[in-house]
């Protein structure tokens, strides 16, 4: 049979104390748990991470387990030493299995043996009569992170507001929650629901519910980041001569000094009036220069005398 090195399945040192075992195996149970991983073979390399827990989560096989030395390299032939079944039957002779069949030949040897048809046919660390497995992966496992989408207004991303919400997590019917939407939260933020989110059907804590943030589309104002784009018609004479004018934002209408000779194109920022949050964003406003309806022949005249007055070609650079 095969060697296995415990240490090296979980990635610690030999050295490794009892929480960074579990903190390794909690987060290579979570990457290769068979019910989400998309790594190859992953439910063979969660039995794998899975046995390696059990021997070295358990102070008395993790000893027996340092006596066999140092020198083994995973997947070197090994038997075990003389005297050894013996020993091993000390231990109690309790019987183990990963939840997805049984443990190694390597852990049978050492430890006992599995708990082979014992097992329930959804192969998810429930015996046949429903008690828990004895390693108790189900209080170990937390069940992985679920992600949906919520969808909010742009105002509620400025201002914050709660939200009932109904959210499908694929883990069965939908289920409505109360969600408090932080000011200033961006498109593609996540808010994080401790404890909703699905739980494993091996069991254990429920994961967080991950709620993605997608900000719809405004009429008149344009998100990019944190900051707020948006374009402000003004009439001709505003832009020629300059002057004050009112430019709406999120919190309310603000007072815009136009700077004299502007064109259409030309971007004013107003700090500070974007998103807000520990670094705020910042209002941009584009200047669109809209000609008045010539309505009356007073106006085209006035319009007439312009063309003589000027002698202008805005398409010269052009040429």
């Amino acid at each position: 049979m095969e060697f296995q090195d415990y240490y090296k399945t979980l990635g610690v040192s030999r050295e490794a104390s009892k929480d960074e075992i579990k903190k390794a195996y909690r987060r290579l149970a979570r990457k290769y748990h068979p019910d989400v991983s998309q790594e190859p073979d992953a439910e063979t390399k969660f039995k794998q991470v899975a046995e390696a827990y059990e021997v070295l989560k358990d102070p008395d096989k993790r000893k027996m387990y340092d006596e066999l030395g140092e020198n083994w390299q995973s997947g070197q032939d090994f038997r075990p030493p003389p005297g050894w079944e013996q020993r091993a039957g000390t231990q109690g002779g309790a019987r183990y299995s990963a939840g997805f069949g049984d443990f190694s030949d390597f852990f049978e040897n050492l430890f006992g043996g599995g708990l082979g048809s014992g097992f329930g046919a959804n192969g998810f660390g429930r015996r046949a009569d429903g008690d828990r497995h004895a390693a108790g992966y189900a209080s170990e496992f937390r069940s992985p992170d679920t992600t949906a989408k919520l969808q909010i207004d742009l105002e509620d991303a400025y201002t914050g507001a709660t939200r009932s919400v109904d959210v499908s997590t694929g883990g069965g019917s939908p289920k409505r929650l109360r969600v408090k939407i932080p000011e200033g939260v961006t498109n593609g933020q996540q808010i994080r629901l401790k404890g909703q989110g699905t739980r494993s059907p091996m069991g254990g804590e429920p994961g967080d519910l991950l709620l993605e943030v997608h900000i719809r589309p405004h009429n008149l104002f344009h998100l990019r980041g944190k900051d707020i784009h948006v374009d402000v018609p003004v009439a001709p004479w505003e832009a020629a001569l300059g002057g004050t004018i009112t430019a709406p934002t999120l919190g309310g209408k603000v007072e815009l000094k136009v700077p004299k000779g502007s064109q259409t194109g030309a971007r004013l920022r107003l700090k500070g009036r974007g998103l807000p949050g520990q670094k705020k964003g910042d209002q941009y406003v584009s200047l669109k220069i809209v000609n008045p309806p010539l309505d009356t022949q007073q106006s085209e005249d006035f319009f007439k005398s312009m063309a003589e007055t000027f002698d202008f070609d805005p398409r010269a650079s052009m040429s």
